[in-house]
């Protein structure tokens, strides 16, 4: 997999490798594959993002996941770049905007992880509703307490699903079989299964998971306003991104009830990275869901399963060389 130039002339003609440079790891795949069709890879694990800027403007491509924020300055000192490719579903991390007036293509691998979000939430959910994590610990100390752990079954509840691209879609297929009425709403999209609207949604939501990208219309988006527009009390779950929810106001809403129970996947105090929380993470919110009999909490892994490690190098690779076959 070559790029042929040809020289000013026209009659001298020199073959080009692609380079590209892995600033976060994925799985091995992808720069073998690449590297198998002739594509140049070098890795900056552990080079800073200013160390990085120096030598940008050699590659053509960069392979990320979620490690900084691709700026202007950045794109501007990459001089040579063709493409972006995230390890991921959403593109936050980068400036879209400015990187396609760049002409620099910008790939995610949302197809890669939607089965394993889906799967993660269903199984966060169950587990609330069945207080296994309860049920474990107390097992676990020689208590049989059943009647105190009497669950919740999640047939005939009526989940609201705010977004329907990847992620959503894939939540609705695996809850088909659970005997749910599915209400899904998207602004973005004009005609989609079990379509509703957010008034509808308002109305007779059990259950509320988001399936949204982060953007400056989304921040925030649960907040005092969203949450007192059901007219019932529901279960939040946040498999999306953690600034989507408004936690302060999440944890009021926990507190008196409206919101019955939350499992969160991402939380609104994650560094940019998304590999830890930030140092304000440990205020008393965030001690709140730690502590609380209601929440179910993970560390940003329903989309991190080994199976999706692999499909996202996979999709990376079809969507790079596609484009980019001469």
């Amino acid at each position: 997999m070559c790029w042929v130039y040809s020289s000013i002339s026209g009659l001298d003609k020199q073959y080009y490798k692609m380079k590209i440079l892995f600033i976060d790891t994925v799985h091995p795949l992808l720069k073998k594959q690449l590297e198998r069709l002739h594509y140049d890879c070098d890795i900056a694990y552990k080079k800073s993002k200013s160390e990085i800027e120096i030598i940008i403007n050699k590659y053509d491509g960069i392979i990320i996941r979620s490690r900084f924020y691709i700026d202007r300055k950045f794109i501007d000192q990459a001089t040579n770049l063709k493409f972006i490719a995230r390890a991921g579903s959403g593109l936050e991390n980068i400036d879209i905007d400015y990187a396609r007036e760049k002409k620099i293509k910008c790939y995610n691998a949302a197809e890669g992880n939607r089965k394993a979000v889906a799967e993660h939430a269903i199984g966060m959910l169950l587990c609330l509703f069945n207080n296994l994590k309860k049920c474990d610990t107390e097992v676990r100390q020689e208590k049989w307490n059943r009647e105190s752990n009497r669950g919740i079954e999640l047939f005939g509840k009526t989940i609201g699903i705010i977004g329907y691209g990847n992620n959503g879609s894939a939540f609705t297929k695996i809850l088909e079989g659970f005997g749910v009425n599915i209400l899904v709403y998207d602004k973005y999209l004009k005609i989609y299964p079990y379509q509703s609207s957010m008034e509808t949604i308002y109305k007779t939501a059990d259950i509320i998971s988001l399936h949204i990208p982060l953007t400056e219309e989304t921040t925030c988006l649960v907040d005092h306003e969203f949450i007192k527009n059901f007219q019932k009390d529901f279960y939040l779950i946040n498999t999306a991104r953690g600034k989507c929810v408004n936690t302060k106001e999440l944890v009021s809403a926990l507190k008196s009830g409206k919101i019955k129970g939350a499992c969160l996947d991402v939380l609104e105090y994650e560094n940019t990275s998304f590999e830890e929380l930030s140092k304000i993470g440990l205020i008393a919110d965030m001690q709140y869901l730690i502590h609380s009999d209601k929440t179910m909490l993970s560390p940003h892994i329903a989309g991190w399963t080994a199976e999706s490690n692999i499909k996202i190098a996979e999709i990376l690779l079809q969507k790079i060389t596609s484009y980019f076959a001469q």
